[in-house]
């Protein structure tokens, strides 16, 4: 029987304690996620939004932009998918089920479902508004309600900490998880005390978003452990990493008139070939010219 991509994210849940969920913004970095050992990716909302489409992380993406995205990763690659559905993409349960529906056809393993209004902020932003704890709870239950296989994770995000205070952002998270919810991702946590406060609260595994020039500190795996976390979340390192090395490349170029002061920092022709495993497809190619040949 082939396992469930929601199984084996809550497998890999289990397994790694607290368990590295590394932000693979295309098919290829996936491929080199898993390379490196990873045991789950993730498809960050804010990086299709600037990484596919160029635009800021305002709720301007659809739900079609990030099944795109979904689709060509879980083609290629098998680690279980945790996806960033900003607020269900639509303001009614209806588009909430559609979104889980869709969501576990492409391949996810799991969502994360926030409590932003529609004209949503980054999670790390000044200014972000929060809908009422009833309607959060409701997007969780059109999304627990809607799954077509009880393993695919809904995973409950609050953004109430910096509108509300953390007591109010328990009290949300502990709403979710009694309508489904299987996991609670806090946003925006300034310290260690506060992700122990949730994880006695909620009962469930949370989640600590470790993203890079933000409201978290950078805490490391071990100091999360201390704190009772269950998944740490590093939604856009390599992302940030590629756009800096272009930028360097593309100026390079322009102002010498050559690459060549910039080659000794490119993946090689022959490490691309390995990584995408390009030989094998050759392979079969040159097998079926051979046999036509003949």
């Amino acid at each position: 029987m082939i396992q469930s991509a929601g199984a084996a994210f809550r497998k890999a849940v289990q397994e790694e304690s607290p368990l590295q969920v590394v932000g693979a913004i295309n098919a290829n970095h996936a491929l080199l996620a898993k390379r490196a050992g990873f045991k789950a990716i993730y498809l960050s909302g804010g990086g299709v939004a600037a990484g596919s489409l160029g635009l800021p992380d305002l709720g301007i993406s659809n739900l079609d932009d990030v099944l795109t995205d979904v689709r060509r990763i879980t083609d290629v690659c098998d680690l279980p998918l945790l996806v960033d559905v900003d607020t269900g993409f639509g303001s009614s349960a209806f588009n909430v089920a559609r979104t889980v529906k869709s969501m576990i056809k492409f391949g996810a393993a799991a969502i994360h479902i926030e409590d932003q209004v529609g004209a949503k902020r980054c999670g790390h932003r000044p200014g972000k508004e929060i809908v009422s704890k009833q309607e959060m709870v409701d997007r969780i239950k059109a999304a627990v309600d809607a799954r077509t296989d009880d393993n695919f994770v809904i995973m409950a995000r609050t953004d109430a900490l910096a509108v509300e205070g953390i007591d109010a952002a328990i009290e949300r998270a502990v709403a979710c998880v009694e309508a489904g919810a299987d996991m609670v991702f806090p946003e925006a946590m300034t310290d260690l005390a506060m992700y122990s406060r949730f994880a006695k609260a909620v009962g469930v595994p949370i989640l600590a978003n470790i993203t890079e020039f933000g409201s978290t500190p950078l805490f490391t795996v071990d100091e999360l452990n201390t704190a009772d976390v269950g998944l740490v979340l590093y939604p856009l390192s390599a992302f940030r990493a590629m756009n800096k090395a272009a930028e360097n490349v593309y100026t390079a170029i322009r102002r010498d008139g050559s690459q060549q002061a910039v080659v000794d920092t490119m993946q090689t022709r022959a490490e691309l070939y390995d990584r995408i495993n390009y030989h094998d497809f050759e392979q079969k190619l040159d097998a079926l010219f051979a046999a036509q040949k003949r």
